[in-house]
């Protein structure tokens, strides 16, 4: 049996086996996207943090966290009696969350937040701080994370209903998981700017750059091309 010569199977190749092979050369536009989502996100939440609402709204967390609480002067529990509505003004808990720290710290957080963002930014020209922001924001996703762990806020409270505690996640909760995506995007970026830096190429790299892969049905097409005469 003389084998047949192997057909062009991409003449013939159906529309869904055309996308996933568009689908599968689109890593450097995923790339691109995750690094432009990443400080977006990361420059936006850090600049909020000069606001009032903001401030006091990470409160819960960094006041029940064990590293974090250090950073305010009131006991962890008071700030229950002090929390405002987001778009809320009183003045006696905006005077409140003064003495305790609240904006001086959410306005230190915001400054080094922001610069972990500019820093996944500088990934065309200089991809090792690139490479080491986003080290940075993976150290900064496991310290959101555990915030699961420490703060009430995170799960339903026991109010009568039959859904609270775990794994029913509140607001807050719900918020501080999506960190496991912003984890997961560090480390693509992470990755991504490493190699570049190794291999010393500090060029932006291509958006679309399409791979011939073999889609499902080629298999078939390929053994049809060795059937005996």
């Amino acid at each position: 049996m003389t084998p047949k010569t192997t057909p062009k199977v991409t003449a013939d190749w159906s529309l869904s086996d055309r996308a996933l092979n568009l689908a599968a050369g689109s890593s450097g536009v995923g790339i691109f996207v995750t690094r432009f989502a990443l400080v977006v996100v990361l420059v936006w939440i850090g600049s909020l943090k000069a606001f009032p609402y903001e401030a006091e709204g990470i409160v819960p967390f960094v006041a029940n966290s064990p590293l974090g609480r250090f950073f305010y002067t009131a006991p962890a529990t008071e700030y229950r009696h002090h929390m405002n509505k987001e778009g809320e003004y009183v003045p006696a808990n905006h005077a409140w969350h003064e003495q305790n720290g609240t904006y001086a710290f959410a306005y230190a957080l915001g400054v080094i937040i922001i610069a972990f963002g500019v820093m996944v930014g500088l990934h065309p020209w200089l991809p090792k701080i690139a490479a080491l922001g986003s080290f940075l924001v993976i150290l900064m996703s496991f310290s959101t994370l555990s915030f699961l762990l420490t703060t009430p806020e995170c799960w339903v409270p026991s109010l009568g209903g039959g859904e609270h505690g775990v794994p029913y996640l509140a607001g807050p909760g719900r918020l501080v998981l999506k960190d496991i995506i912003m984890m997961g995007a560090a480390i693509t970026t992470m990755a991504n700017s490493a190699k570049v830096s190794v291999r010393g190429n500090h060029v932006i790299p291509k958006l679309f750059h399409p791979q011939p892969v073999q889609p499902p049905l080629s298999v078939l097409r390929y053994l049809d091309a060795y059937k005996p005469e």
